[in-house]
């Protein structure tokens, strides 16, 4: 099923989630803001999740990442941006709005999924996803933030850099990141001067979607995993100012 098959259920309120998710539920449902999947129960915490510019929560990539991730004892709560909402109605693509759009919808989910008597809510998102993540949290403060496959920069504009923010960064962050990512090599970021919140998790070969070549001997399949036990244990204890 993907993740816009929700679209066909009752709609709920904003009532009604946070006391489905208090009561422990697990599902697909269509909320104001749109269509949320939570998977797993919050055993070492909860991370809202945002998918990247052209795919949605129902792409390979995310879909496999979550499944791990609940296998490790985090809750995913997975949204999607409006635009790509759209995109699915009209059969068509569309570039994303303005960041600045961007952040104010991921805000408002993350107001809508917050409450005291649920785990502190950790951020993050793939790509563009973990950009406005990074942003929310640098202006409003955050459990902690999750960022795979973070576009550092543009590909082949290594001088365009997406760090203006992080020096308001004051969460614990994971970057988990392919060591051949065109939006940011381990050979670039080392060079970075990185605030000391931040921790980076290199998986061998991984391109921006953690793919690595055939020739490398290692799949898809396996970094993900590497990638969700990193993000467990960093959930689990937070380490600041580490970097494998």
């Amino acid at each position: 099923m993907s993740h816009a098959a929700c679209r066909d259920d009752v709609p709920i309120g904003a009532s009604e989630c946070l006391h489905r998710l208090i009561d422990g539920e697990t599902g697909r449902w269509w909320l104001p803001h749109g269509p949320l999947e939570v998977r797993g129960e919050p055993r070492l915490g909860r991370l809202l999740i945002a998918h990247g510019a052209g795919a949605g929560q129902d792409s390979t990539f995310l879909q496999r990442l979550r499944e791990a991730l609940a296998d490790q004892g985090v809750q995913t709560l997975a949204i999607e941006f409006a635009y790509l909402q759209r995109m699915r109605r009209e059969g068509r693509r569309r570039p994303p709005p303005r960041i600045d759009h961007l952040v104010e919808e991921f805000t408002a989910w993350c107001d809508l999924l917050s409450h005291p008597e649920l785990p502190p809510l950790w951020l993050g998102g793939k790509s563009l996803g973990g950009r406005v993540a990074s942003l929310v949290a640098a202006r409003d403060g955050a459990a902690g933030l999750v960022l795979c496959g973070y576009p550092f920069h543009p590909p082949r504009r290594p001088e365009r850099l997406r760090l203006d923010h992080w020096p308001a960064l004051a969460c614990p962050t994971l970057v988990v990141q392919g060591a051949r990512d065109p939006f940011g090599t381990r050979e670039e970021v080392v060079g970075y001067a990185l605030p000391s919140v931040a921790r980076l998790h290199w998986l061998e070969d991984g391109d921006h979607d953690w793919k690595p070549r055939r020739a490398s001997g290692l799949t898809q399949a396996a970094l993900i995993d590497q990638g969700a036990a990193a993000i467990a244990a960093f959930m689990a204890t937070p380490v600041r100012g580490a970097s494998e």
